[in-house]
């Protein structure tokens, strides 16, 4: 009964829409859309039996289909939802495909849109879409037609299109497989073009479409899209990120042919293992696991004896860090010697991203490969020299980590022969990144364990004390980098750095004699403690006792090509700074040392900073020089063969300079040491004779030097001088009392007030009274200067010169009274003399 009455309603159905249908060839619109709407409301809208439905559908189609092409638009509107509505709910919509599918082919596929409206044409793809999914397989005769839509499709101008385009491509190529690779390639073109759009979600969507594409395809232009999809990794969209890793990740996992491009397809996904977003890497990584599982059980016979025989994990993973699994190692190793000549030239690219990304990738790659990176560390090294010299920080940091890898799986015995002879060389090429090596090294050994640094810590230390090492430039990052190898060695080696303390003791010495920067000596400073904390020494003095004799003899090796530009002499200053009272331990071998580098026949700007370092060492002597008290034994030599030749007048601004500095020596010698009169006297008169010429230098330092020199001459013979050595002095400290230099002249009376306190039993005043007798009237003269500061000093020195001889001194005084302008300071000096 219920046939019968199916088999009424369909023809009745009919016979109600006859009218209607006619009124579709009408020239007016309206007449138009009102039939479409009558044939809507009567047929999809009017809640039909299925059957009753296909028959109209299959009667209906081709007038239906017609009206695709309808000039008004809201008629093709309500046309293409009537027939979605007759294919959504009919229960063969494949029969009307001969039909359906050419008239779609020709408003969608051609080479110019006949649909004009994109709303339209949206509707017209979601139909399509429609099709894929209620018929099939039983597209797969259609295949021209569809391939035909969806390459003009996917590259409509909307991006509305273009997405669904894009999802009709997945759900078509998944349903029809089988016939799918006959013509997929010609879609890749149009993806490719629309994998770049500037919307976010069409870049996704051409990136699933792709996947699908590739996936069943013949497997011919996996090639083609690798690039594209690499690209796509940088992108700014997570979204986009992910999906190219969900893609990647599906191919090494179900592609047919995925064997052939593991060493294509793998640096791809590895790559998301270092991505910013934590839930991309999550996604990255379970990919990369099931795809290491897959192979590993796809190859369970070729790893049979590796599954059994299970080595330990390195060292490196007992700090908590999860260890990758056997596939996944064994898949990196297997295609590393692929890899890697592709990550040394990426990883040199112009564009900073793609560096940082093939940085990132080589860490992951070497974490996967462990000790198998031995046999590529050649090539290695050779791409951690250039990344170093990076100018971009994220590509540096990543290449450093990669470095400390190769030092926790890489004998240090392999890579300590490849890498420590470029440290050496790396001064003398013409490298403009001459740290590179000394990066390398540092970073390597900082992931090398103590354990396997124990026996090759000579090796390390001599290299890095190597003078071509250790002083082959004075560029801040080449310093830095030499700090950062202590550094290491120190951190990791501990207490068995005490067979290098040398090396290491050398090795820092010249580091902060090539360091320009404070944060420099610094650091050198703390490495010096940490080497002392190494040995359980007290201190860095203790240290330099225990090595000076080695330091010294160090320096004294190369003492005679030493130049103005030597680093020797600073690396002197600095031993004899730090190593503070220790320096007097060790004077018979640190004073020839001095004293051959201040021969006349030397570079005059050596000897200039040689006596300049004398100089802050005697200011403090009982701390550093004389230290041990034994100071007072080179007393005649340093005056003899180190400051008196260098006093002797010669020509040119150099010599000038070393005269000043020499100077600044004696007096620094004078002041600052206390030794035996006897042996100051031993040599006073060639002292005395040069400090008096060295009054008459050009030079105003120079000549308030030589005031102070000899005014700490004085003191030191204590009234042991006799008259014909005093008065050989005053009349030149006399001359400078009239000095353009104030400074000069307030020193000159100093000394000359020295001089009358120096006047002892040896000095006759009866046969000398010639003597006082012009040094009053002069100091007379001068009491009576313009400037009241020197009138005070000239009375200061004549009442100290009272004590000598009042009595002529009163006469004299008495005389010039009413010769000067103002009597008060006679009368001042009067009243003093009274009171005696």
């Amino acid at each position: 009964m219920a046939s019968a009455i199916e088999d009424r309603a369909a023809p009745d159905v009919l016979k109600s829409l006859a009218r209607h249908l006619n009124c579709l060839n009408e020239d007016n619109k309206s007449a138009r859309k009102r039939a479409l709407d009558v044939i809507k409301r009567e047929t999809i809208e009017k809640n039909l039996s299925s059957g009753t439905l296909q028959e109209v559908f299959d009667s209906l189609m081709k007038s239906l289909l017609k009206c695709l092409s309808d000039p008004a638009e809201s008629c093709r509107e309500t046309i293409i939802q009537i027939i979605t509505g007759f294919i959504r709910c009919v229960p063969t919509p494949e029969d009307c495909l001969p039909y359906l599918m050419p008239a779609l082919a020709q408003r969608l596929g051609g080479k110019d849109i006949l649909e004009p409206a994109e709303e339209l044409r949206l509707a017209l793809l979601e139909m399509l879409s429609l099709v894929v999914e209620v018929c099939g397989k039983h597209l797969a005769p259609y295949l021209d037609d569809m391939m035909q839509i969806l390459q003009r499709t996917i590259i409509d101008p909307f991006p509305e299109v273009k997405k669904e385009s894009c999802k009709c491509t997945v759900s078509f190529a998944m349903c029809v497989r089988e016939h799918f690779h006959l013509q997929a390639e010609s879609l890749l073109k149009p993806l490719l073009q629309t994998i770049s759009h500037q919307q976010s979600q069409v870049r996704v969507s051409a990136t699933q479409a792709i996947g699908a594409v590739i996936q069943y395809s013949a497997g011919k232009n996996v090639d083609d899209v690798l690039s594209h999809l690499a690209q796509r990794l940088f992108d700014d969209s997570p979204r986009v990120r992910k999906i190219v890793t969900v893609v990647v990740g599906n191919w090494l996992l179900h592609l047919p042919d995925r064997y052939s491009f593991f060493h294509k397809l793998i640096p791809l996904l590895l790559s998301s293992l270092s991505d910013d977003i934590p839930e991309l890497r999550s996604i990255a990584e379970d990919l990369w696991k099931q795809v290491g599982a897959q192979w590993e059980k796809e190859n369970e016979d070729d790893l049979k004896d590796k599954m059994d025989f299970l080595l330990p994990a390195p060292a490196l993973y007992t700090s908590g860090g999860e260890r990758p699994g056997l596939g996944c190692r064994e898949l990196v190793i297997r295609n590393l010697s692929k890899l890697l000549p592709a990550v040394s030239r990426d990883i040199c690219d112009w564009l900073v991203q793609t560096r940082v990304k093939t940085a990132q990738l080589l860490r992951v790659l070497l974490l996967h490969a462990e000790d198998h990176c031995t046999q590529h560390l050649q090539l290695l090294l050779t791409v951690l020299y250039h990344t170093c010299a990076d100018t971009e920080n994220d590509v540096r940091t990543q290449c450093l980590e990669s470095a400390k890898l190769l030092g926790a799986f890489v004998s240090p015995e392999v890579y300590l022969k490849l890498l420590l002879p470029h440290v050496e060389d790396s001064t003398s090429c013409s490298s403009s990144s001459p740290w590179a090596p000394l990066m390398v090294l540092g970073a390597i050994l900082k992931g090398s364990s103590r354990e396997a640094l124990r026996t090759h810590l000579v090796q390390i230390g001599d290299t890095l004390a190597h003078p071509e090492v250790c002083q082959g430039s004075h560029q801040v990052l080449y310093v830095d980098q030499l700090l950062v190898c202590v550094d290491a060695v120190l951190s990791v080696c501990q207490v068995d750095c005490s067979v290098i303390s040398l090396q290491l003791l050398k090795l820092l010495v010249s580091v902060q004699s090539l360091a320009s920067q404070q944060e420099q000596h610094n650091k050198a400073e703390e490495c010096l403690r940490c080497l002392c904390e190494a040995q359980a020494l007290s201190g860095v003095c203790e240290l330099y006792r225990q090595h000076m004799a080695d330091l010294l003899q160090w320096l004294s090796d190369s003492q005679h090509t030493w130049t103005s530009y030597s680093i020797q002499k600073t690396q002197l200053e600095i031993i004899a700074a730090q190593s503070g009272p220790v320096v007097g331990e060790f004077l018979p071998g640190l004073m020839p040392l001095f004293k051959s580098c201040v021969e006349a026949s030397r570079d005059p700007e050596l000897r200039l900073h040689m006596f300049t370092m004398m100089s802050k060492l005697l200011l403090d002597s009982s701390n550093t020089l004389d230290s041990q008290g034994k100071f007072g034994k080179y007393m005649e030599m340093v005056l003899q063969d180190l400051l008196l030749p260098n006093l002797v007048w010669r020509s040119g601004r150099s010599a000038a300079a070393v005269r000043t500095a020499a100077l600044s020596c004696l007096l620094a010698l004078l002041h600052g040491a206390t030794f035996p009169a006897e042996r100051v006297l031993s040599v006073e008169s060639t002292l005395s004779s040069q400090l008096i010429c060295a009054l008459e230098e050009d030079s105003k330092l120079a000549r308030l030097l030589a005031c102070r020199s000899l005014n700490s001459l004085l003191k030191l013979t204590a009234q042991q001088l006799n008259s014909a050595s005093l008065n050989k002095i005053y009349p030149e400290l006399l001359k400078r009392v009239d000095d353009s230099s104030e400074e000069v002249r307030v020193e000159a009376l100093k000394s000359l007030s020295t001089w009358f306190s120096s006047l002892g039993r040896n000095y006759d005043t009866q046969s000398c009274r010639s003597h006082l007798e012009f040094l009053f009237q002069q100091l007379l003269l001068y009491m009576d200067d313009p400037d009241s500061n020197v009138q005070d000093s000239v009375l200061d020195v004549l009442k100290v010169a009272s004590g000598v001889d009042g009595d002529l001194l009163k006469q004299q005084t008495e005389a010039v009274r009413e010769k000067q302008r103002s009597p008060e300071y006679c009368d001042k000096l009067l009243q003093h003399i009274q009171s005696l």
